[in-house]
């Protein structure tokens, strides 16, 4: 494993990162990347937790790149897996003639899942992005139930396909696109239970109904409740112990489908497998993606087989699918990248090295979070983010106003390392 630091041998962002910006603003749609003065850098390459830029500074990552790298940037193993199935069958048909590696990585994230959960089955629709997971969640619980209505979260980010951005709580991305969405979805205070009147509404309590600006519908017009156990974009906001228990208790009285997305949370990021794993509560549902695969787009929806088999038998054209559904190489990488997360025990290490972090960083203020999926409040992050990039240290604001630091480095990052962010965090008298 790989300690090392940073090492800058230009400003930054170098004069390569600025020609290359200037130039992606001529073809890039200008929506998608921020450009300023001292933002952004371009990545050459990247390997541990570490990264290079095209001008030969090297950086300290704590974004995991969006929580991606789990296993570590450009793991050998999983490199290696990618390398020897693109040099045998890039592409296969996964509705129609898939490839075998297809079953193999099905059969591990149903025993993930409902078999250690249950130790019940559990069946699998692939897709390429979280947004796409959780839309396949979405149809799988509206098959199931054959209501359309979900119950969501304020603060909640489920992706922004018009079904997840429906779902999706921040008005900032919703607010151009209003009148095409669906308004099925009722947000509720995180960490709130929805509220039954006595007509068997859905509605909330004296703070008014947030969210989508439709009235309040009969609890039976609801098909699921869609979560994430531990709010990532949000703020990295942790729920009271007893909200993912007594929601459970909720979806099972009403015959509500819950829905937990565990896109960010998956895969050792918080100390356990799984981020509802910390609270014993099981969902029907649950949707996976980014650190899955070790660096390469692929997400899955996961569900209880009696829900999963709503659906109905394919005969011969798949009523949910795509090109890439289940491709030889995003699955050949996250077989990959999940048998290293066992070799080196990273729900341990992230458990330990996490608590260990959480300790140091509360020297600075409030610390919340779990594993290394940990947010310090800062009250604008912005401007520190800014500051740890010029001495060679990746992060990323969170929260609904960037009000917080976000630190969720790859799982594989040493102590050294974070004590070296730890020291920038000091210098900068935050």
């Amino acid at each position: 494993m790989k300690d090392l630091l940073p090492l800058l041998k230009t400003p930054i962002p170098g004069p390569k990162s600025r020609k290359l910006a200037r130039e992606l603003r001529r073809y890039e749609s200008r929506n998608i990347t921020y450009v300023a003065e001292h933002w952004p850098i371009f990545w050459k390459r990247a390997a541990g937790a570490n990264v290079w830029d095209v001008d030969g500074n090297r950086y300290v990552d704590l974004t995991a790149a969006f929580g991606v790298a789990s296993v570590g940037h450009g793991n050998p193993r999983v490199v290696a897996a990618v390398k020897a199935q693109a040099g045998e069958l890039m592409h296969a048909m996964g509705d129609v003639h898939p490839n075998e590696l297809k079953l193999r990585l099905a059969r591990e994230l149903a025993e993930l899942t409902y078999g250690r959960w249950e130790k019940s089955e559990g069946r699998v629709i692939f897709a390429n992005s979280g947004a796409e997971a959780v839309e396949a969640a979405l149809k799988t619980a509206a098959m199931h139930t054959k209501r359309p209505g979900v119950i969501a979260f304020a603060g909640a980010y489920h992706g922004l396909t018009y079904g997840a951005l429906d779902t999706t709580w921040r008005p900032d991305f919703r607010k151009h696109f209003n009148k095409q969405l669906g308004g099925f979805t009722t947000h509720i205070p995180f960490g709130s239970l929805p509220l039954v009147g006595r007509a068997g509404s859905a509605r909330r309590d004296g703070h008014g109904r947030l969210g989508q600006p439709s009235p309040p519908h009969a609890i039976d017009y609801y098909g699921a409740v869609l979560v994430e156990p531990i709010q990532g974009r949000g703020g990295i906001v942790v729920p009271p112990d007893d909200f993912l228990p007594k929601l459970r208790k909720f979806c099972d009285a009403h015959g509500l489908v819950l829905i937990f997305d565990e896109i960010y949370t998956g895969f050792c990021r918080t100390g356990k497998w799984f981020a509802c794993e910390h609270w014993g509560a099981v969902p029907d549902v649950v949707c996976v993606g980014k650190a899955m695969a070790g660096g390469f787009p692929m997400s899955a929806c996961v569900g209880r087989a009696e829900v999963m088999d709503s659906w109905p038998e394919s005969n011969g054209e798949a009523i949910h699918t795509s090109t890439f559904l289940g491709n030889p190489l995003g699955c050949a990488a996250a077989l990959a990248a999940i048998g290293e997360m066992k070799r080196m025990k990273l729900d341990m290490r992230s458990r330990q090295l996490g608590g260990w972090l959480m300790k140091r960083l509360a020297e600075f203020g409030t610390v919340r979070g779990k594993g290394l999926m940990l947010g310090l409040e800062i009250g604008n992050a912005v401007p520190i983010v800014e500051k740890l990039l010029r001495r060679g240290v990746l992060a990323l604001p969170e929260g609904n106003r960037s009000e917080i630091l976000g630190v969720t480095p790859p799982l594989v990052i040493t102590e050294r390392q974070l004590e070296y962010c730890v020291g920038v965090l000091t210098e900068l008298s935050i």
